[in-house]
């Protein structure tokens, strides 16, 4: 078969144009293959031949207020595994399992970090002892993927005493992770869970680096240093606290392992807090690295609930300390006047209607003044003057005080106050029923009872408002700027006279047996009905030193304290060992 030569010609044209148009193509391809997208896959190159090992950022160091430590780091050791894959890590942890021991938890729980970062080195042991240390270095050549290094482990050199309001650290969990919260980190990193150390977490993280190990096609480690410019990692700035680190180790002292409560001191005129403790307490030193099981649950099983910040967590009838919010609000009104009289002498109790309220002294007080009244603390007076108020403004004026509010202090999960919502009727008509309730409601309301549950570091608060002008200082644990909220406004001689009644508690009143040489204390004690067992009454005392110019308010809540001058004559102690003063001999009472 013969072709016509224009036709061959015309087939040659044709080849050679497919010809230069493969070239063409074939050599665009090279030159974005080589030249464009180099870096693209020289990294993809680097990536199935590296492998990131996290090299964790030292935590900021928490300091008190003169320096001292309050959290800081100390050389620790991660063991961790590079796998290609899980059934490679499972068969990895199996061989492991013979030179270590290791349970199914820990498996299983280095499973689930591999899962959720397997880019990364599934950690086995995040807070390894030096001797499973010493026992994984003599067998290394026998884990081609093992990696030992060291870590910052996080270490608090007052534990116990620092727990209510430090925290501790642990791993981020998942979900943590899906939080908008902790955008950016990654699975394995150590974060704040609690206190200070989750309230400043972005300032306490650091950040963290990378070290990178050279691997093999199965994903052996085959080389460690060299393989490519390590990333340090950058520590954390220091956080300085208002804690007086010497002052809250007393305050540890006194509450010792039987006593259960919580105490707040703070600087009225700044809200700079001295001491916060709950008792009893925990020891974050054994949350680090993973909490002991038995630890967690001697924890959880314990009746007097250590976990529980009763602090800023628990809320309590605040009894006769809420006594002085409501001569605040009588006063504020010009309802009476600190030297006037109820028309119903204190005998012992008052009848309202077909009840009886008692009085906490079965004597009586006789016929007292307001001031009187707040020196020894007695019900039939403010049961009058509840009722003089009238329940809409009782209701309105303890909002106003803060009474349904957080103090804002700088730490997580504090609980916020329980009281009535406004307008009054409405709140008992939706939790009583229109007819499930009367206006005896305000009697208990006006002597800290009923539908009132405060925190303690919420009343530290508001007698950091009656211990200077009617404006509360908000509590801070971190050094800061001082906010100031009002509560009230009375006239200064009406501030003073209030002042010189809660002086008169200690000197004349049911807190008598806390009296400070020197130095004028004032207070108020309270004893709150144990809605779990009333035979255990809660004991209140909330005060503040010197009374004319005052530079620490105390707020001590004692669960089955029975009296209020017990918490009274603990936080004298307090505030005598801060203020360097001596305590003045006085007789002992057990009063309201």
């Amino acid at each position: 078969m013969s072709f016509h030569p224009n036709d061959v010609q015309r087939r040659a044209r044709l080849a050679s144009a497919a010809i230069f148009l493969a070239t063409v193509f074939l050599a665009g391809s090279f030159f974005r293959t080589q030249v464009l997208q180099h870096s693209q896959y020289a990294l993809q190159s680097e990536e199935n031949r590296l492998r990131e090992v996290p090299l964790p950022a030292p935590r900021g160091v928490i300091y008190d207020r003169n320096g001292l430590i309050l959290a800081e780091n100390l050389p620790g050791y991660s063991v961790s595994l590079l796998a290609p894959g899980v059934d490679s890590l499972r068969a990895a942890l199996q061989r492991l399992s013979g030179t270590i021991p290791l349970s199914p938890e820990q498996v299983n729980q280095a499973v689930r970090r591999f899962r959720r970062a397997p880019n990364r080195p599934a950690v086995i042991f995040p807070d390894a002892s030096f001797d499973v240390v010493s026992v994984l270095e003599e067998h290394r050549v026998e884990f081609p993927g093992l990696i030992i290094q060291s870590s910052p482990k996080r270490y608090y050199p007052d534990g116990p005493a620092m727990a209510a309001f430090v925290g501790y650290t642990g791993e981020i969990n998942e979900a943590e992770l899906a939080s908008p919260t902790f955008t950016g980190y990654k699975a394995g990193q150590q974060v704040g869970k609690d206190g200070l150390e989750r309230q400043y977490e972005a300032l306490l993280r650091g950040r963290e680096g990378t070290r990178f190990v050279e691997v093999d096609a199965r994903g052996r480690v085959v080389r460690e240093a060299g393989a490519r410019q390590d990333l340090r990692p950058e520590a954390a700035p220091p956080l300085y606290t208002n804690i007086d680190l010497d002052l809250q180790r007393f305050v540890v002292e006194i509450f010792g392992d039987s006593l259960v409560g919580g105490v707040v001191a703070m600087e009225p005129k700044t809200g700079a807090v001295l001491a916060l403790h709950s008792a009893p307490t925990f020891d974050p030193n054994r949350f680090i690295g993973g909490i002991p099981a038995d630890y967690w649950r001697a924890l959880n099983e314990d009746g007097r609930r250590p976990l529980y910040n009763k602090a800023i967590k628990g809320t309590y009838a605040p009894a006769s300390t809420w006594k002085l919010a409501t001569a605040v609000m009588a006063i504020e009104q010009g309802l009476v006047a600190l030297d006037d009289h109820m028309p119903v002498a204190c005998a012992g109790g008052y009848q309202y209607g077909n009840r009886r309220f008692k009085c906490w002294d079965k004597k009586g007080h006789g016929n007292v003044t307001l001031a009187q009244a707040i020196e020894v603390s007695c019900d039939v007076y403010f049961y009058q003057l509840g009722l003089k108020i009238g329940l809409s403004r009782l209701v309105a004026g303890g909002i106003e005080m803060g009474a349904r509010e957080r103090s804002g202090i700088d730490l997580p999960s504090e609980t916020r106050s329980l009281f009535p919502s406004a307008p009054a009727v409405e709140y008992y008509n939706r939790r009583f029923g229109a007819r499930g309730w009367s206006n005896a409601v305000s009697l208990n309301l006006a002597i800290g009872q009923g539908e009132n549950s405060q925190t303690v570091v919420n009343m530290a608060r508001f007698y950091s408002a009656l211990a200077t002008d009617g404006r509360a200082a908000q509590p801070r644990i971190v050094r800061g700027e001082a906010v100031h909220v009002p509560m009230f406004r009375l006239e200064s001689e009406q501030l003073d006279g209030v002042q010189k009644a809660l002086a008169g508690v200690v000197q004349r009143g049911t807190a008598a047996a806390s009296q400070l040489r020197g130095v004028m204390l004032a207070g108020k004690t309270g004893t709150a009905q144990n809605p779990h067992d009333p035979n255990r009454d809660h004991a209140w005392f909330v005060g503040f030193a010197p009374a004319d110019d005052a530079r620490i308010v105390v707020a001590v809540m004692l669960e089955f304290g029975l009296h209020g001058s017990r918490a009274a004559r603990i936080a004298s102690k307090i505030i005598e060992h801060y203020l360097r003063v001596r305590p003045e001999q006085a007789l002992s009472t057990e009063g309201d």
